[in-house]
């Protein structure tokens, strides 16, 4: 389908027509799509309506940000869960780089690209903790250099289902787009080890990544609070892994496929809880890398948010 229609319409180009469809822009026959692959029907007539050009550069939007750190290079702050990184389609406002262009102003206009100034990582929209954003050209390049040389230290903490085995363990599995769903990511020629075990085998695919984790806590033999720190900077790489190793993150809305037979052995009012989790339990726990001008080494942590603390304590209460 969204070849055809780029051929057709010729002013288009094909990933632009595939970017409409996802967001609903093309109609058959009065009927919206919102799968590129769709066959094309003879007969059937097929509507392409651009929504209206959308500012290049996003606007400066007020909103409380929990800053750790700033001077004039970075900023480090805590995001919180439910608050998109950079706008998109879906999200053209009301996202963190909104946010940090009403605080910083003009010191972060055009730091990295309009699109998304300042930004060096990311954090999924319902993923929360610690980030760092560049306030200079100079920083934003050390930063970005560090991140593709993994030259940090990052930790993230991971309510999952089960209880991993061994208790700590390193997942070395490639991940790639997901062949049938291309919105998820997916492990290519899987490969697992525990700290203990011998060498991996199998050849990689995809982009190589790599977590290791350590259990924390164990709580009624069915669920974990797991640390888990990245070596790799993969999309979804922490949710990806610990699905594949079966211990899928506590209301993951992605991949947390089904419900974990595990579930049943809990009381009825934890599993209910555990089950209607609003967002995938996990929390950028920690953050540790080098000033990109000063070369200071910078350290940074923060607790859980509210939400996710709750759960741990409704956890360690029946635990008790």
């Amino acid at each position: 389908m969204d070849r055809f229609l780029a051929e057709r319409i010729g002013s288009l180009s094909r990933s632009r027509v595939k970017a409409l469809i996802e967001e609903g822009h093309v109609t058959r026959d009065g009927e919206p799509l919102t799968e590129p692959a769709h066959t094309v029907r003879v007969g059937s007539t097929y509507r392409v309506a651009p929504p209206p050009p959308k500012p290049a550069r996003p606007e400066a939007q007020a909103m409380a940000l929990d800053i750790l750190f700033e001077d004039s290079h970075i900023i480090v702050l805590n995001k919180p869960a439910g608050l998109v990184v950079h706008p998109a389609p879906g999200n053209l406002d009301g996202t963190l780089v909104n946010g940090l262009l009403a605080h910083a102003g003009e010191e972060l206009e055009g730091i990295g690209g309009e699109k998304r100034p300042g930004i060096v990582h990311r954090l999924d929209k319902d993923t929360s903790g610690i980030m760092v954003v560049a306030k200079s050209q100079k920083a934003h390049q050390v930063l970005s250099d560090a991140f593709v040389a993994r030259d940090l230290d990052r930790e993230y903490l991971a309510l999952v289902w089960g209880v991993p085995n061994p208790a700590e363990g390193e997942v070395d599995a490639a991940i790639g787009r997901h062949t049938t769903d291309r919105k998820r990511m997916a492990v290519v020629e899987p490969r697992h080890r525990g700290m203990q075990r011998g060498e991996m085998t199998g050849a990689s695919a995809g982009k190589h990544a790599i977590t290791r984790y350590g259990t924390e806590q164990v709580f009624l033999g069915a669920l974990s609070l797991v640390r888990c720190k990245l070596m790799t900077g993969r999309t979804h790489q922490i949710r990806v892994h610990m699905a594949h190793i079966g211990h899928p993150v506590v209301g993951d809305p992605v991949y947390l496929r089904r419900i974990p037979a595990v579930s049943k052995t809990l009381p009825p009012h934890l599993r209910e809880a555990m089950l209607s989790f609003p967002r995938q339990a996990l929390h950028a726990a920690s953050l540790g890398f080098l000033h990109p001008i000063t070369r200071q080494p910078l350290s940074f942590q923060a607790d859980p948010p509210n939400d996710m603390q709750a759960l741990l304590a409704l956890l360690a209460g029946c635990n008790s």
